[in-house]
C-alpha cells in the first residue's frame, strides 16, 4: 500500500492501551470514533480474517491505484458517513 501511494511512513508497535488512548484523543478532536476496544480485541485475536474466499471482485491493490490521487488528502468521518 505504501508503495502504491508513494508514502514513506514508519510502522511501529504500541501497547493496545496507548493506541486506544491516542485514538480516543484524536477522535474527540475530530468528532469521530476512530478505534474501539472491541476492534482492538478483534484485531489481536485475528477475528477480522475470514477463512472463506473473498466475495468482492475488486482487489485492494487495484482500488488503491485507481484512487491514489485523493486518498489521504482530507479526513473522512465514518460517523458522519454512516450515522448523520
Amino acid at each position: 500500500m505504501q508503495r502504491t501511494l508513494g508514502l514513506r511512513k514508519p510502522v511501529f508497535h504500541l501497547p493496545p492501551r496507548l493506541v486506544l488512548l491516542a485514538t480516543a484523543l484524536m477522535g474527540r478532536a475530530l468528532g469521530d470514533v476512530i478505534l474501539t476496544p472491541q476492534e482492538v480485541t478483534g484485531l489481536r485475536q485475528n477475528l477480522l480474517i475470514s477463512p472463506q474466499p473473498p466475495l468482492g471482485t475488486t482487489k485492494l491493490s487495484e482500488w488503491l491505484e485507481q484512487n491514489r490521487t485523493w486518498l489521504g488528502t482530507r479526513y473522512m468521518s465514518e460517523v458522519k458517513r454512516h450515522y448523520r
